[in-house]
């Protein structure tokens, strides 16, 4: 691999807990050899255009920097065109790249790329795809969220306070109480079933919201994305089960479904699903596994 590299930096992820340690990650990857051309978008819409931006001028490499939201955003420059991926994890949760087996703190993250750079080493991974029904493409390296998850997150993002994680809590808190199962029409590698639930999550991998295994058995190298769809659960049931879904011990449960699947399309009223944390769109949308569309640099 020869040429320039690419980084795609978030000061603010994880409320900015690591942002004294981007010059270490910035030289250590300087130390290539490599020229490195920073970036800074000011919005999270400007993020994928600036990293198309700087591959089309010839970066051949691109690290993203921060959380699985910074992830997500750089993904889409990359996502099936080989262009070699790195991930140096600053943000909350960071559940896509331990997902990947990557290292938890930036400074190692940093040096696995660089040696990988050096090395000229790469792995492939599968990467979802979903694409809404006005054309519009989103990848996912982690999990795509479209019920109670989603319906939390928008929630959230429309908050001004609190800050942090407690605006989360704040959002799940009044989602809860508000529960609802919801009518769901889903089509599973050409299967089509109706019913009511309140949770569907899409997994290319096991992980989201800082370590539940939601989509426990997912794996990122079998060419299959998981869906599991929680049924209709009172609000108590929601709760009792939310411990077992940290652990992924939930599939159990009477109410809960787990399939692996190519392709899922998901359909419901007024929910607008999220993917690695990011905003996707309102449903319906389709889901596919793309297998080996992640070329990520590392051990």
């Amino acid at each position: 691999m020869t040429g320039s590299l690419a980084v795609l930096t978030n000061p603010t992820a994880g409320r900015g807990r690591y942002r004294h340690v981007l010059d270490e990650v910035l030289e250590r990857l300087r130390a290539t050899g490599w020229p490195v051309e920073v970036l800074r978008p000011e919005t999270a819409e400007q993020a994928p255009v600036q990293c198309r931006a700087a591959r089309d001028r010839g970066a051949t490499a691109l690290v993203a920097v921060g959380g699985d939201g910074t992830v997500n955003l750089g993904l889409q420059a990359v996502a099936g065109t080989g262009v070699p991926f790195g991930i140096v994890p600053a943000g909350t949760g960071n559940d896509v790249a331990a997902n990947l087996g990557l290292p938890a703190h930036p400074v190692p993250a940093a040096h696995t790329i660089a040696d990988a750079l050096l090395a000229e080493r790469s792995r492939t991974f599968d990467l979802g795809r979903a694409e809404l029904a006005d054309g519009t493409v989103r990848w996912f390296a982690g999990v795509l969220g479209a019920g109670f998850d989603a319906i939390v997150n928008e929630r959230a993002n429309a908050m001004r306070y609190p800050k942090g994680r407690r605006r989360y809590d704040v959002a799940s808190l009044a989602e809860v109480l508000r529960l609802r199962p919801r009518r769901y029409t889903i089509e599973l590698d050409g299967v089509i079933t109706e019913l009511d639930a309140v949770l569907v999550a899409i997994g290319n991998t096991a992980c989201y919201g800082g370590g539940y295994r939601i989509c426990p058995d997912a794996d990122p190298h079998d060419g299959l994305i998981d869906v599991l769809v929680g049924g209709a659960f009172s609000r108590m049931g929601l709760l009792r089960i939310m411990p077992r879904a940290y652990k992924g011990t939930h599939l159990s449960h009477p109410l809960v479904r787990s399939h692996q699947v190519a392709s899922v399309t998901v359909d419901a009223e007024g929910i607008v699903a999220y993917a690695d944390g990011e905003r996707v769109g309102p449903l319906p949308l389709t889901a596919t596994c793309v297998p080996g569309a992640l070329t990520l640099l590392g051990p």
